[in-house]
Parts: structure tokens; sequence; C-alpha cells
């Protein structure tokens, strides 16, 4: 096996030559498209595309989480890429020893490049810990000041806001970044359930705003995404607050690409929708839980984001949401 690597992609070789694949690399998995897995285990694109397709059928993996879009060059469309763990399965499954040599590889270099990042990643921490603590304390200390001196104008509440929302904003970065992000409060009470229909419906009342491909679904993604955040094991609902429902509906609207056209904009305009009917769309003083730019900003995350980030990324939602809610 021979190793060339290019920023995120590793040149992978198998042993007898026959093999040589840009692996795709992110963070604690690697990806392969189904044109690679063909030519990984010499089989027909039938054959191949068939064992993927069970591996999600039959629940041996989340295809959420196992699966991402890529645009790469020479592709006028993204690509679908399949993560480790479905490469081993398919491998399995087709009963390959080209499967067993890639993930013994493949588990080197994800162990090589995890231990990699981790340190990097360390040495990161250490040099702006001191900094972020420092801007921290440099904001308190003004919010304290401002709130002693009770500067009652309204130039004096615009700044004490805007220094307080910064203040909130260091604190949840610096968590992100430390892994200790978790969900602060939640909302549980009676839901207003969204079916398919009704979901379909505000879809189509918004085709008239926007041209072209918008709202023409490709497949059974958007009917899954509803589907869902509604889903239960042993009896325990998965999402069990209407926050997590709402931010785990916005990423599988944008992350399923079920609309030929206009996937952000209908994940969008449901979240805000499914907040509304569940009464948490607003603070008791009618102003917006959520800022406009703050649901732009998260929506172009999710579509930017990783699969591995999805738990991360829907705490921030539901912090942002319930931040300051009465």
């Amino acid at each position: 096996m021979t190793l060339t690597t290019t920023d995120d992609v590793i040149i992978y070789k198998s042993p007898d030559g026959s093999a040589s694949l840009d692996v795709r690399l992110d963070h604690e998995t690697v990806w392969l498209s189904q044109a690679q897995l063909v030519e990984l285990f010499k089989r027909d694109v039938s054959v191949i595309s068939r064992h993927i397709r069970n591996v999600f059928v039959e629940g041996e993996l989340d295809e959420v989480s196992n699966l991402q879009k890529m645009q790469i060059a020479g592709s006028t469309r993204p690509v679908v890429f399949y993560s480790l763990d479905v490469i081993i399965s398919v491998g399995y499954r087709v009963k390959s020893k080209q499967g067993t040599q890639f993930r013994i590889w493949a588990s080197k270099i994800l162990k090589d490049h995890i231990v990699k990042g981790y340190t990097i990643n360390e040495q990161r921490f250490r040099e702006q810990a001191e900094k972020l603590t420092e801007m921290r304390r440099i904001v308190e200390l003004l919010a304290r000041t401002l709130t002693n001196q009770e500067l009652v104008s309204e130039t004096g509440k615009d700044l004490l806001r805007v220094i307080t929302d910064y203040a909130y904003a260091l604190n949840l970065l610096d968590r992100y970044d430390h892994g200790t992000l978790t969900i602060e409060e939640i909302t549980l009470q009676a839901l207003y359930v969204i079916d398919y229909d009704e979901a379909i419906g505000i879809v189509a009342s918004m085709k008239g705003e926007f041209d072209g491909l918008f709202g023409i679904e490709k497949d059974q993604g958007f009917k899954s995404a509803l589907g869902t955040i509604y889903q239960t094991f042993g009896g325990e609902e998965l999402y069990p607050s209407i926050e997590e429902k709402g931010g785990n509906l916005l990423y599988f609207i944008v992350k399923n690409h079920a609309f030929s056209d206009g996937n952000k904009r209908i994940a969008a305009a449901l979240f805000i929708y499914f907040l509304g009917r569940n009464g948490i769309l607003y603070r008791s003083d009618g102003s917006k839980r959520l800022a406009d730019n703050a649901l732009v900003a998260l929506t172009l995350l999710i579509a930017e984001s990783r699969p591995d980030e999805k738990d991360t990324i829907v705490k921030v939602i539901v912090n942002l949401i319930n931040r300051n809610n009465d």
C-alpha cells in the first residue's frame, strides 16, 4: 500500500495495485463514493447499490450520520459519499478481501489523524485559553459596571444588551471548543405534531415566491425528516423536548436534500412554523427567541457541517432558543 496526502484527501492503493482511490478524510471517519466502492470491491454498480440500500433499510446503520454529499471537481452536482462503517458493512456483504485490507488501512489512518489532531488542538486551546478568559473577564466587568451605574438611557440599555450578548457568545464558544456544551433548558409539554400532508402543504404555499425547481421532491427524505423527530426507542422519545425536535427538524431537512431546490429555505420555514405552533417562537414580551441572522447562520452552518457535528449543532440551537426566554 502506498500513501500520499493532499489536504483532506489520502490516496489509497491496494496491495495488488488493482485499486487506487482518493479517500476523503473527514476527522473521525473516511468517505468513499459509490463509484469508488465499485472499484474497491470489483462488483457491479447494481450489486453495490443494492447492498448500500439494504444497510440502511435493514436498520444496520443510520443513513443521516453515515451519508453526506460533497462537491468535487469536475462534477456539476454534489456526489454522495459513504462512511467507513458503510464501507465495512458492504465489504462483509460482498465477502471482499480488499474490504478487510481497506478497513485495516483506514483504521490506522484514522488513529494517526486523531492523535495528530488532538495534539494540535490541545496546543491551540492552551494558547487561546488565556485570551478567551481575559476577554470574558473584561466583558463581564463592563456589564457589571453598566449595571451598577444604573445607565437607564436607551443608549446605555443597548450597550448593556450588546455586551451581555457577546459574553454569552464567548461562553458558548468556549464550551463548544472544550466539548462541555450541554442542553440547559427544555420545554416539555403537549406538542403540536406536524404531519407530512400539512408540511408539504406549507412547501406548496411557498412555491409562488420562488421559481424553477423549488419544492419539488426528489425522494422520501422530507417525510423521513418529519417522522424522525417523533421516533421513540424503548417507549422513550429520542428527542423529548420541543426545542430538540425543532433543532433536529431543521438539521434533517437541510441535510437530507430531499428537494431539487430550496432545501435550506424550506427547512428554516418549517422550523419557524414548528416553534410557532408549539408556542415557543416568541418570548413573553413579543420579541423573537432566535434572531433572523442567527437562523440564517445556523442553517448555513448545518449545510456545511460534518455528520459527527450534528449533536453539537442541535445543542447550540436549543440553547439559543431558550436563552432569556422569559
